[in-house]
């Protein structure tokens, strides 16, 4: 009767046939599922990347079934089939197999994201304070260089492994994607998962650090931003050539720099045909098949890969110190144009962060918290454009370098 039931409700009688551990992490994970899923149903975290991602995690930890080879195993996906004949094989039955395989393990499911990011920039946001938002924005990378310090010299870490994960300090979750995989395909799966995981979870921690650093009466200040009217020609003619000068120093960032920068190509060209579809198909398909992608690679023995706890250590401690280091810099920011009889809110610093436009919309959410009539989202917005490009240059100096430090 037992083995009946068993072929019937394969699910839950593989709980019985693993390890007790195994059986453990899956049970928290497809709890984690929930828990994520209800949380972007509640807006507490991103639901474009939560609802799927937490849908795929519950899916993949309970549909479990016993494979022809007697293994437990699933028909979603398998991320550790790396032969092609396998790989053939494999997607003719794994339904989410050939996104994986096409789209993410190449990193063109990033490439696709960063399209629809550069399709929804202003560059004029960026051309407002130049400056300012360059140097807020190289700040804010303080937690990609102390969380790759601290992979190599505490956790002893390879170069390459410590470069992947620092990266998480960006928070750009494509451009994390992306330089995982060229740098350490082996920790790919879990940096990916993670770095997302986190990067949903800036909105509710950023907060607190913005009021510890800033105190209650500078978090108000307005600011007489001015955007310059730069004409679409010239506009277009400044985004061709970033482009080139990025592509040609740093090779190995190139599918990335040229997805963001054809995304605002053509927004300043004024194709609609173009722009329309990178902002709304490609951006949220991408968006919805990466959320989806990411929920079904947590499987349980992801998380009970002991190089996970490392990862997480190493995710918080990069997040947290480019806030810092953003902060810092607003600062700096705020005291220059004081000298000059400038004002300048030093919230925008986090917007050095860039996490798209999470953390610009947090800078002003933050600010009119304190004054209703303050306005700092287009000086915000300016940094975290600024973020976006410091974060591409820093992911092609590490995958250029990695080679050479050994």
């Amino acid at each position: 009767m037992s083995e009946v039931l068993a072929q019937i409700f394969p699910g839950i009688s593989t709980f019985f046939a693993v390890e007790g551990s195994v059986a453990l992490a899956r049970l928290l994970l497809i709890g984690l599922g929930f828990l994520l899923a209800y949380l972007g149903f509640k807006r507490t975290l991103e639901p474009l990347i939560m609802v799927p991602m937490g849908f795929g995690m519950i899916a993949v930890n309970a549909g479990c079934l016993f494979l022809a080879s007697g293994a437990v195993g699933n028909i979603i996906i398998d991320p550790l089939v790396y032969e092609a004949t396998e790989v053939v094989d494999v997607m003719q039955v794994n339904f989410l197999q050939p996104i994986y395989n096409l789209t993410f393990s190449n990193g063109l499911i990033a490439c696709l994201v960063f399209m629809g990011i550069g399709a929804r920039s202003e560059i004029s946001y960026l051309l407002a304070k130049p400056w300012s938002s360059i140097i807020i924005a190289l700040f804010a990378e303080l937690g990609t260089f102390v969380a790759l310090l601290a992979g190599i010299t505490l956790f002893g870490l390879e170069p390459g492994q410590a470069a992947a994960i620092a990266t998480i300090g960006g928070a750009d979750g494509p451009m994390v994607l992306f330089t995982s995989l060229m740098l350490s395909p082996e920790l790919f799966v879990p940096i990916s998962i993670i770095a997302y995981l986190y990067l949903s979870l800036t909105y509710g921690g950023y907060p607190f650090l913005i009021k510890l650093f800033i105190p209650k009466k500078y978090r108000g200040i307005d600011m007489y931003v001015e955007v310059p009217e730069v004409s679409q020609k010239s506009k277009f003619i400044f985004i061709v050539v970033i482009c080139f000068v990025l592509c040609i120093l740093l090779p190995v960032a190139a599918p990335l720099i040229l997805s963001f920068f054809i995304g605002m190509a053509v927004k300043e060209a004024d194709i609609g045909k173009y722009t329309d579809l990178l902002e709304g198909v490609v951006s949220y398909l991408a968006t919805f098949f990466l959320g989806l992608l990411l929920g079904t690679l947590c499987e349980a023995s992801t998380i009970l890969n002991p190089t996970v706890l490392t990862i997480l250590v190493l995710g918080i401690l990069a997040l947290a110190f480019s806030a810092i280091g953003g902060l810092v810099g607003g600062w700096v920011m705020y005291y220059f144009h004081k000298r000059r009889g400038e004002d300048f809110n030093p919230t925008i610093g986090i917007a050095g962060v860039s996490c798209v436009p999470t953390t610009a919309k947090l800078a002003q959410h933050t600010a009119q918290e304190e004054n209703p009539f303050a306005m700092i989202l287009p000086v915000a917005m300016g940094a975290n454009i600024s973020g976006v490009i410091t974060s591409a240059i820093i992911a092609g100096i590490f995958v250029a370098t990695s080679g050479l430090i050994q």
